[in-house]
């Protein structure tokens, strides 16, 4: 038992080093990315960046109806999302169905319009230069397959500002600018392991974070075993030291006892990210229960299009059997009436028939699952509880009625093991922006001291196995 014992330790200690020196290499790189993903975030287009560039809707050019833009453009059932605005000087129906196809249809004439040529695109961005853009860097998630290829409009300003306009639909759906792109290179696509020629095959991109994050976690788990192993806070080494180690070792071997519980968080919980053979819940609500939610399902709706002034957007929405429209300004104020609570909380009941509401509120302040971190949650929120076994909640838009989110026991799960562990979002931090900073920024240089540590020893022990001095 004893031989086997001190073989088991040596092949730890093999593997430690060995593996150690690859994921050393890691470690630092996803410390560094991490402190740089705290100023910068990946390049997206909010709501309120896509309205700025839409022009006011000239409603005296409407011709067509909601029903008759739907009929024109094939739909037998009323689709997922159907918005009134301006393509240049043309207003159009945004149709985007259940499979996620998008539409677009002219208000002026009823024809289907097919695609936009560099020309108009420079237009809809607000000037400079296009090129035809399939997949970059910044677009390379499959969100974005719909409405490919882009023109990838440059405006040639100070910012380094670029517009990605669909071909297929004239739609912005992206934009960037230098510094953030820039930052970007150093923050996101090496802590993603994101660069494009991996990240566009999303199966292949899983397995490799999830091989690579899964090694490290093995590497970290040896370490922080051999760590302890090799401290004597009581019976102490001849030199009178807790640490049998001088040098880089030294600085690896407290550095790795210091932080092991964070560092071991941080990878365990970066490795749950990917979701492991689908151990939670989604957060997005499916497309039958937002059906039952509408209460509509015909490609038809009877309302009258009354364009406000200043509207640059109008979204035409079913909730519980009851048409709605929606208006929206460019500064992301809302013309016309607010919708009534108790309506969308009757409407709600349907995303769970099987399960009856025990909670129904307007929601005015965070909580642990509805909080702002990196982006601005909307409040107040309103929010209906269901008796379920998994506790389900939905958080809903109280202007547009959207399903915002969807909360259960996994997903409860994957807020504590996930963002809690790897983005230190607990409360009494988030309330505290310095202090949290703080808190990563100590951690992460723990981690630094861990890694670079480790790079130096295994790279002087390859150049003793070389033979180089």
């Amino acid at each position: 038992m004893k031989r086997l014992i001190r073989q088991a330790q040596r092949w730890l200690y093999w593997t430690h080093r060995w593996a150690g020196i690859v994921t050393c290499l890691l470690f630092a790189m996803w410390f560094v990315s991490g402190l740089v993903m705290i100023y910068v975030g990946f390049p997206a287009l909010t709501d309120a960046e896509r309205r700025a560039l839409l022009p006011v809707i000239d409603g005296q050019q409407l011709r067509f109806s909601p029903t008759e833009a739907l009929a024109a453009a094939g739909q037998g059932t009323w689709p997922r999302s159907l918005k009134l605005e301006m393509l240049r000087d043309e207003p159009v129906y945004r149709i985007t169905g259940w499979d996620d196809a998008r539409l677009t249809i002219s208000a002026r004439d009823g024809r289907r319009i097919e695609g936009i040529d560099a020309a108009t695109a420079i237009v809809i961005a607000g000037g400079g230069m296009a090129v035809l853009e399939d997949r970059d860097q910044w677009s390379v998630t499959a969100r974005y397959d719909p409405l490919r290829p882009f023109h990838l409009v440059s405006r040639n300003d100070a910012a380094g500002t670029q517009i990605y306009v669909s071909s297929r639909t004239g739609e912005v759906a992206l934009d960037t600018v230098r510094w953030e792109r820039f930052w970007n290179w150093l923050g996101s696509v090496p802590h993603w392991i994101y660069p494009t020629v991996l990240r566009r095959d999303a199966a292949l991109w899983t397995d490799v974070v999830l091989w690579l994050s899964g090694i490290s976690i093995v590497v970290a788990v040896s370490g922080i075993w051999i760590g302890i192993q090799r401290l004597r806070p009581q019976r102490r080494y001849s030199s009178g030291a807790m640490s049998p180690y001088s040098g880089w070792m030294w600085w690896h071997h407290w550095a790795g006892v210091i932080g092991s519980l964070f560092l071991l968080a941080w990878i365990v919980s970066g490795w749950l990210s990917m979701n492991p053979n689908q151990w939670f819940s989604g957060r997005n609500t499916d497309a039958a229960a937002l059906q039952r939610y509408a209460g509509h399902a015909t490609a038809d709706f009877p309302l009258a299009v009354e364009v406000a002034a200043g509207s640059v957007e109008l979204r035409f929405l079913w909730i519980g059997g009851a048409p709605l429209v929606v208006q929206y300004r460019r500064d992301g104020s809302a013309a016309g009436t607010a919708l009534d609570p108790a309506q969308v909380f009757a409407a709600a009941t349907r995303l769970l028939p099987q399960a009856r509401p025990v909670q129904q509120l307007v929601q005015t302040e965070e909580d642990d699952y509805w909080y702002s971190h990196h982006t601005r949650r909307m409040l107040p929120v309103l929010r209906i509880g269901f008796d379920d076994a998994s506790r389900t909640a939905f958080f809903i838009d109280p202007l547009a009625g959207d399903v915002l989110m969807r909360l259960d026991d996994s997903r409860r799960g994957y807020r504590w093991l996930f963002s809690a562990l790897h983005s230190f979002d607990f409360q009494v931090l988030r309330h505290a922006p310095p202090a949290w900073k703080a808190t990563i920024w100590i951690m992460s240089l723990v981690g630094l001291a861990m890694s670079v540590s480790g790079i130096v020893i295994g790279w002087r022990h390859l150049r003793r196995k070389a033979g180089l001095r």
